[in-house]
């Protein structure tokens, strides 16, 4: 009996492990070209948007105006997460992947096309804030699938590495984006940067959108769906159900997942600020700085996944949030001695404790609601965590600056929301051992509020 387990157990494996990485290619692939897309417009924001979108106003405010109009995505990511969450759920999660990668592609390349102010005036940034909205949706969309397409496929004891392969696609993206950026800034001199220069890396995203969609083709539906669609019990209405039956669960996954862009955008978009307009450190060497971080985070995040999968999604996401609340204060402790090992060795350890928290916390949501809401459920709640986190983070951060004019009133708001987040995740139950390929999965037991 026992030869027989081994035998078969040997002539699965290799079938299983092939599947997945083909899977877990894709899902990386693909989610680095939404967020590159995503984060060439964040360091785009703190760059040149001011001068080139916002120029007759003051540094400052053409500062808020650039970053606002890099927020604005983020209220789109909701809507598109219920959109796409309804079709995710209705028709399948392999469609909807292909949809919002073709529209997120169109919308970068179309901005790296845009004329500027002194072109045709009050239109650009009005443009320019269209297509960022066509981002939002576009992403609202993606990450929720790409997340299930993991998850959904991966063996049930390894479905925390698997989820944090999709969260690769965060750090990638941003460094391919600050890369493109970073050669440019160094071939060109400021004016043709200004002029020409920074529209490169929008119109390079082509490249890698055809890439991810060739990858994209060629993986299968979910097993998980593939269930619910052969026994016919798709939901009517996704988002109806995951309002009266998971509410509890979107708010407080939300909410949990909150520090997490509170501490990624600090890193990525006012650390840059700061660093070039307060410390006087280059362009140059700040993107350097997150270039780094990005590849640290890069490394770390399936370490963490897998230790989420061995002790459990809450202790590694706990220990990331307290990692983000306790290096808040030295991280700019640190960059305000002007000194750039110090500055590199501050961020690598706020980048370490996003990494903790941010590795497993996609699997995390995703354990959270039943098959037939699952795409709908984990997108909104994710996406809604991007508006609370994200989408606030870089205007209250400059906000804080300008009103304080120290650095360290920024790690202030880092610990607020770790706190926050915190409370969150300690009012929801551990999900790990959760069997997720039930076609109908309750809501009971998975909010304790």
């Amino acid at each position: 009996m026992s030869h027989s387990t081994t035998t078969c157990s040997d002539t699965l494996e290799p079938k299983q492990t092939v599947n997945m990485k083909k899977v877990a290619v894709a899902s990386v692939i693909g989610t680095t070209v939404e967020w590159y897309d995503l984060f060439v417009f964040a360091t785009a924001s703190a760059l040149v948007f001011n001068k080139i979108f916002f120029p007759d106003f003051d540094a400052l405010i053409g500062t808020l105006l650039a970053f606002g109009t890099f927020a604005s995505a983020y209220v789109a990511r909701i809507i598109g997460a219920a959109l796409f969450g309804h079709f995710g759920d209705r028709l399948g999660r392999k469609s909807m992947l292909l949809v919002s990668l073709l529209t997120m592609g169109a919308a970068t390349f179309a901005i790296g096309l845009l004329p500027d102010y002194a072109t045709i005036g009050i239109w650009a940034p009005i443009l320019l804030l269209t297509l960022r909205v066509i981002q939002g949706l576009a992403l609202g969309g993606e990450w929720g699938g790409a997340v299930l397409m993991a998850v959904e496929h991966a063996p049930a004891n390894q479905r925390g590495l698997y989820g944090s392969w999709v969260q690769i696609g965060v750090p990638a993206g941003t460094m391919i984006a600050n890369l493109a950026f970073l050669v440019i800034a160094a071939v060109l001199p400021q004016e043709d940067l200004l002029s020409w220069g920074w529209r490169v890396p929008f119109l390079a995203s082509v490249l890698l959108i055809a890439v991810g969609l060739y990858i994209r083709l060629n993986i299968t539906e979910t097993p998980a769906f593939d269930k619910v669609k052969k026994s016919d019990t798709q939901v009517k209405l996704p988002l109806a159900e995951v309002m009266r039956k998971y509410w509890k669960q979107v708010l407080l996954g939300g909410i949990a997942t909150m520090s997490t862009g509170a501490s990624y955008n600090i890193i990525v978009a006012f650390g840059l600020t700061y660093g070039t307009q307060t410390l006087g450190f280059s362009r140059s060497v700040m993107l350097t700085v997150v270039l780094l971080s990005c590849a640290l985070c890069v490394v770390l995040l399936p370490v963490f996944g897998a230790l989420s999968d061995r002790y459990g999604r809450k202790p590694i996401i706990i220990a990331g949030i307290v990692g983000e609340a306790l290096v808040a204060f030295p991280l700019f402790w640190l960059m305000d001695t002007r000194e750039l090992p110090l500055v590199i060795l501050g961020y690598g350890l706020l980048m370490t404790a996003f990494a903790a928290n941010y590795g497993p916390i996609a699997t995390f949501l995703a354990e959270l609601f039943g098959t037939g809401v699952r795409y709908s459920g984990l997108s909104i709640s994710y996406m809604l965590s991007g508006l609370l986190g994200s989408a606030a983070t870089p205007i209250v951060t400059t906000a804080l600056l300008s009103a304080t004019g120290k650095g360290s009133s920024v790690a202030w708001y880092l610990i607020g929301s770790a706190v926050v987040s915190l409370l969150a995740l300690l009012l929801l139950s551990e999900t790990f051992k959760k069997d997720i390929a039930k076609v109908n999965s309750g809501a009971s037991n998975a909010a304790r509020a």
